[in-house]
C-alpha cells in the first residue's frame, strides 16, 4: 500500500500546474536512442509519454536502434562499418536494419497498448500511426566512402504528420525513408527527428541519449552539466569540439540541436535515459536535467506589465499567508504594477520587487522582494536586488531601504545596514506598522 503525503504532494502537484497549462496543445518530438531501449526502458518511457499525452501534449517519437542493427549484423557474421558516425549500409546491413526496425516497431505499438491497473497505463488510450512520412535520397560517395543504402532526409511529409497529430494520435518514425522509385534508405535517428521536428516547427525536441547532457567545457566529463545554452553559445562551443564521429560524443547530439533550433524548433534538448523520468523532470521542473539549447535565454530580467499581475499575486501569495510579506490587493499591485521589477521564465513569474521612491529623501523603499521556492538559491534575488539598484540610481536617487521581520542577514550580506525606524522618510513612517515592528535596512548607492 502506498502512501500519499498531502504536506508535500500538493505543492508538488500545484507547482507543475503552470507548465500543464503551458504546455496543452504544444508539439513534442523526442528521440529515443536504441540503446535505452537495449537498456530496458521501454515500458517507463512509454509511460511517460502516456501521461504527456494525456495532458493534451501533440507527440512524435523517433526511435534508433543502433545496437539492434549491430546485433543482428553479429547474428549475420557480418561486420558493422561506420564512417564518421554514420553506419555504411550494404545489402546485409539493410536487411538487417528493416528486421531490427520492425521489431521495434511491434515492441513500441505494444507497449503503448497495455492497460494494466495501479501503472501510469491505467485508462490510457494511445493510438500510434506510423507510415511513409519521409522521402529520402542516398548519402552517395564521401571521402572515397560508398554508403551504399544509407541516405539523407529530402522531404518530410509534415501535413500528413500534422493531420494524425491533430487528431490526438501520436507519430511513430523509425529511421527509414524512400525515394520516389522506391528504394529504401537507411536514415539516423538524429536526422529524421531534426528534420521532422523543424518541418513541423515543434515546441520542443528532445534526444534521450547516453549522455548525462553537455558539460560546461565541452569535452571536460568533469566540469558541470550546461543546463541551458543559449544558441549561439552552442555555436561557440561546438566550434571548439572535434567533429563527432561516435553518438556518445557530446558534439554528435548538440549539432543536432543547434540545426533545429536554427530551423525554428524553440528549445531542444539533451537528456538522460539512465536517469529515471528525465523527459518528466525536464518539461515539468525549473531547471530540468541535462542540457536545453535555446534560440536566446528563456529568462528575462525585465520591468512589469499589467499582464504580470496574477503572476505577481500567485508568487507572493504564500509568503503574505506566512507573515513574510505584509498582504496587498490585488487592486494595489494593479496601481503600482508600473514600479514592479520580474524574473519571468518560460512565461511565468519566478521573482519580483517593488521600488516606491521618496525622492524629497532622495530614497526609495525595496519592498514585496519574493523569488520562487523553485528558484531559491540560484541568484534570482541577487539579479532582482541589481535592476532595482540601477532603476533607483537612474532615478537620480542615493538610497535604498528595506522592511523585514525574517530576512535580515539576506540584506545585510548584500551591503544593507539597520537603522533606527525614526530615520525612515516622514511619510513612509506614518505607515509605519508598529506592532509587526519590523526592521528597517538602508543601502547606500555609489
Amino acid at each position: 500500500m502506498s502512501l500519499v503525503f498531502p504536506h508535500t504532494f500538493v505543492p508538488l502537484f500545484r507547482a507543475v500546474a503552470p507548465y500543464i497549462h503551458m504546455y496543452r496543445g504544444k508539439t513534442f518530438v523526442v528521440a529515443v536512442a536504441g540503446e535505452a531501449i537495449a537498456a530496458g526502458k521501454l515500458n517507463t518511457l512509454v509511460q511517460d509519454l502516456a501521461i504527456l499525452h494525456a495532458m493534451g501534449i501533440k507527440l512524435v517519437l523517433v526511435h534508433g536502434f543502433r545496437p539492434q542493427v549491430n546485433e543482428q549484423l553479429a547474428a549475420k557474421g557480418h561486420v558493422s562499418r561506420f564512417h564518421n558516425g554514420v553506419r555504411v549500409t550494404d545489402a546485409v546491413a539493410l536487411d538487417a536494419a528493416q528486421e531490427a526496425a520492425g521489431q521495434l516497431r511491434f515492441e513500441i505499438e505494444a507497449a503503448f497498448s497495455q492497460g494494466l491497473p495501479n501503472t501510469p497505463m491505467a485508462n490510457a488510450t494511445v493510438r500510434v500511426v506510423s507510415g511513409n512520412f519521409l522521402t529520402a535520397r542516398p548519402v552517395g560517395i564521401v571521402d572515397g566512402v560508398d554508403f551504399m543504402s544509407s541516405g539523407l532526409v529530402r522531404r518530410v511529409d509534415h501535413l500528413a504528420m500534422r493531420r494524425a497529430i491533430d487528431t490526438g494520435a501520436l507519430v511513430l518514425l523509425s529511421p527509414f525513408g524512400f525515394s520516389p522509385t522506391g528504394e529504401a534508405f537507411n536514415l539516423t535517428m538524429e536526422e529524421v527527428a531534426t528534420s521532422a521536428a523543424v518541418a513541423l516547427q515543434a515546441d520542443k525536441l528532445l534526444f534521450l541519449t547516453e549522455l548525462p547532457g553537455i558539460h560546461e567545457n565541452g569535452d571536460d566529463p568533469e566540469s558541470p552539466i550546461d543546463t541551458e545554452l543559449a544558441l549561439a553559445d552552442a555555436r561557440r562551443l561546438l566550434q571548439r569540439m572535434p567533429p563527432p564521429t561516435l553518438p556518445s560524443e557530446p558534439a554528435f547530439y548538440l549539432q543536432h540541436c543547434v540545426k533545429a533550433c536554427e530551423g525554428g524548433v524553440e528549445r531542444s534538448h539533451i537528456l538522460p535515459f539512465a536517469a529515471d523520468g528525465a523527459i518528466l523532470l525536464e518539461v515539468f521542473t525549473h531547471d530540468g536535467i541535462g542540457t536545453m539549447v535555446v534560440d536566446e535565454k528563456l529568462e528575462s530580467l525585465r520591468e512589469a506589465t499589467a499582464d504580470d499581475v496574477g503572476g505577481i499575486l500567485q508568487l507572493i501569495e504564500p509568503f503574505e499567508r506566512d507573515g513574510t510579506l505584509v498582504r496587498r490587493e490585488r487592486t494595489e499591485i494593479e496601481r503600482d504594477i508600473a514600479m514592479y521589477t520580474v524574473i519571468e521564465h518560460d512565461g511565468i513569474i519566478f521573482a519580483c520587487a517593488a521600488l516606491y521612491p521618496y525622492p524629497e529623501r532622495r530614497t526609495a523603499e525595496m519592498a514585496a522582494l519574493t523569488v520562487s521556492p523553485l528558484s531559491q538559491g540560484q541568484g534570482d534575488g541577487e539579479r532582482i536586488l541589481k535592476r532595482v539598484e540601477q532603476r533607483a540610481r537612474a532615478m537620480g536617487l542615493e538610497s535604498i531601504f528595506v522592511l523585514t521581520t525574517r530576512t535580515m542577514h539576506w540584506f545585510i550580506k548584500r551591503g544593507f545596514a539597520q537603522v533606527d525606524p525614526d530615520w525612515l522618510p516622514d511619510a513612509r513612517k506614518k505607515k509605519y506598522n508598529w506592532d509587526r515592528r519590523s526592521q528597517v535596512l538602508v543601502k547606500k548607492l555609489s
